[in-house]
């Protein structure tokens, strides 16, 4: 049984329609002759709808195609992209996290080590998998894996889909902030190409936990943002409806990120989204991880780590206090003085002396809500 979002109504109709008329035993009277001509005519008023609706989605409903729940998860990349693919299982401090698929594995004939947030396909497996939500253990197997990839100078594939980190009570007593952040300082130490791909949702830290990497990439309908639209307008407006609103203001759409230098890609999806057409979603996510890999293999370890080092530094500086970011690739003892120069004066203005105290107070009480 196909599964439809609330703006699909529409395709819901001719897609049952055109099952009805692909089947010759629909009749009352037995076996009937398929009509071919009206078969087709439905398909490409399908296909018409399918295109009008998906490239005018707003960001809200975005977020909906991003959780969809056929939308492929990191299993099925794994299984179908990967060859000897040995799942590795632990953090040797206290437990599994099943929420986290983890191991080894082998892309066109070279190894890489393979990361993927697992939400599960049905209610079962997700239970089990609570939801794509990792614990602490979850981040601390990863940043052991990961140190192990880059000691034998093996590449990281990440796949990203989770809500957000798990916020648990247990959680938060085995130490689920720090876990986190240890978790995105080693991202930034590697010395190995690192390649995250948003599939789905990428929410909160529990993301970017993994997505410290030296490319992120995102699927077209995925979404990539601090906090869920409906924690968004609760926290601002104390309205989980206007999540709408939220979406729109976050950003969090591919293409929005895109533009702001979050992200370094897009990969296109399937009319209708990923879930309509898997083969080509893979297809699209082979060709990319490979492009990329391709495009490290000509750099030297101590590169990469300043590739990735300058990206995170960039984002943000071009709408900021600096007018150029090109010459950040190569920060030196200058520019790190000039840089704080600019901010010694900054905090020399009363007016904004008060406005970087509301700013921390406001990350703060923001930090407390999402932890």
């Amino acid at each position: 049984m196909k599964n439809y979002l609330s703006f699909e109504s529409d395709i819901k109709n001719l897609e049952t329609e055109l099952d009805k008329l692909k089947d010759p035993y629909n009749k009352e009277e037995g076996i009937s002759e398929v009509d071919t001509s009206k078969i087709s005519k439905t398909q490409n008023e399908l296909n018409s709808k399918l295109k009008e609706i998906y490239s005018n989605l707003d960001p809200w409903q975005i977020t909906l195609v991003a959780r969809h729940e056929d939308r492929p998860k990191s299993k099925y990349f794994i299984d179908n992209l990967f060859e000897d693919f040995i799942s590795l299982s632990g953090d040797r401090y206290y437990g599994e996290d099943k929420s986290v698929l983890a191991g080894f594995a082998k892309f066109n004939g070279n190894s890489v080590l393979v990361i993927g947030q697992e939400k599960g396909d049905n209610l079962e497996s997700r239970i089990e998998r609570n939801f794509g939500m990792m614990r602490p253990e979850g981040y601390r197997k990863t940043i052991r894996l990961m140190q192990l990839a880059n000691k034998f100078n093996i590449p990281i594939i990440s796949f990203i889909d989770t809500p957000g980190a798990y916020p648990g009570v247990g959680a938060e007593e085995r130490g689920q902030a720090e876990a986190i952040a240890k978790s995105i300082e080693n991202c930034m130490q590697l010395t190995v190409p690192t390649i995250a791909i948003v599939i789905g949702e990428g929410g909160s830290g529990g993301a970017i936990a993994l997505a410290s990497s030296s490319k992120v990439i995102m699927l077209e309908n995925a979404i990539y943002s601090v906090i869920s639209p409906e924690g968004c307008a609760t926290i601002l407006w104390r309205d989980p409806k206007k999540m709408l609103d939220a979406a729109k203001a976050m950003k969090l759409s591919a293409k929005d990120l895109l533009e702001l230098k979050v992200i370094d890609e897009i990969i296109p999806e399937p009319v209708g989204g990923a879930h309509r057409d898997k083969d080509t979603i893979l297809e699209n996510v082979k060709d990319s991880i490979q492009k990329n890999l391709n495009i490290f293999n000509q750099m030297t370890r101590e590169e990469i780590f300043e590739q990735r080092k300058s990206k995170f530094l960039k984002i943000g500086r071009d709408k900021g206090f600096m007018d150029n970011s090109t010459e950040l690739s190569s920060l030196n003892e200058n520019k790190d003085n000039n840089v704080n120069n600019l901010l010694s004066n900054l905090k020399n203005s009363k007016k904004i002396q008060i406005g970087l105290g509301v700013l921390v107070i406001s990350v703060i009480i923001a930090l407390a809500f999402i932890l």
